[in-house]
């Protein structure tokens, strides 16, 4: 029953987080006043980039592309590392995708992180003795606190605007998170590398649904942190500008 749960959860909160990436940009591009076509093309754009990805991760991980073994390397590297580096590259590269991050408010970037309180589904199927504590105790405990003080800057947002340092520690916090569950989930699964959790590998991370966690949500996660940083830094730069002016 619990990995029933954990199957609809994780596949269902995966099509909503690419409904919500959707509508946020689509619903920011109108209040910047862009015009309807151009409104259309980010919009089919950012349709087709993350339902394409997501399409993929969800082929890749039901057919066990990513699935570990203990004799041997990993694969699930290629899942988390090449879609960061294609949206890094895509960022610097197109200066349209650069006009519509500029478009989204921080309070998007941002509050669209509440899904990172998926992790706990980490926290039960650790209770549940199907994962490793050294793997779902972290990972889990820190995504749910990203998630719940993305709701907390986004409440800031509404009430003002939030000093950039509080922005900034919780983009490093968000992604000091990330980067220990990963670690500790190559630490942990069943492959050539494994260091620990001997007595209860951590295959579930590399199999579906659970695989999509790493293959898709950590990595777009990584991106919107980027996304929120480099946001910062341009309203930094622009007021420090009209300031001089």
């Amino acid at each position: 029953m619990l990995h029933s749960f954990t199957t609809l959860n994780i596949v269902i909160s995966s099509f909503l987080i690419v409904a919500v990436a959707i509508y946020a940009v689509r619903t920011s591009l109108i209040a910047a006043g862009w015009e309807a076509p151009r409104v259309a093309r980010a919009v089919v754009l950012v349709s087709t980039l993350l339902g394409g990805w997501l399409a993929a991760a969800l082929i890749l991980t039901s057919q066990g592309a990513y699935a570990a073994t203990v004799s041997s390397l990993p694969t699930i590297q290629y899942g988390i590392f090449l879609p960061i580096i294609a949206g890094v590259v895509l960022y610097w590269s197109s200066a349209f995708v650069r006009e519509i991050i500029a478009a989204v408010p921080q309070s998007w970037l941002i509050g669209i992180q509440f899904y990172r309180t998926l992790g706990v589904n980490f926290l039960l199927l650790f209770s549940a003795a199907q994962l490793p504590g050294l793997f779902a105790l972290p990972a889990g405990t820190g995504d749910i606190i990203v998630g719940l003080t993305a709701l907390m800057i986004v409440w800031a947002y509404r009430n003002g605007t939030p000093p950039d340092r509080l922005v900034r520690r919780w983009n490093a916090f968000g992604i000091a998170d990330l980067a220990v569950a990963v670690a500790t989930g190559f630490m942990t699964s069943p492959s050539a590398l494994q260091v620990a959790a001997f007595d209860l590998p951590n295959q579930m991370i590399t199999d579906f649904p659970l695989a999509l966690v790493p293959v898709f949500a950590v990595p777009l996660s990584i991106l919107l942190h980027l996304a929120s940083l480099a946001k910062t830094k341009s309203e930094r730069c622009a007021g420090t500008r009209l300031s001089h002016a």
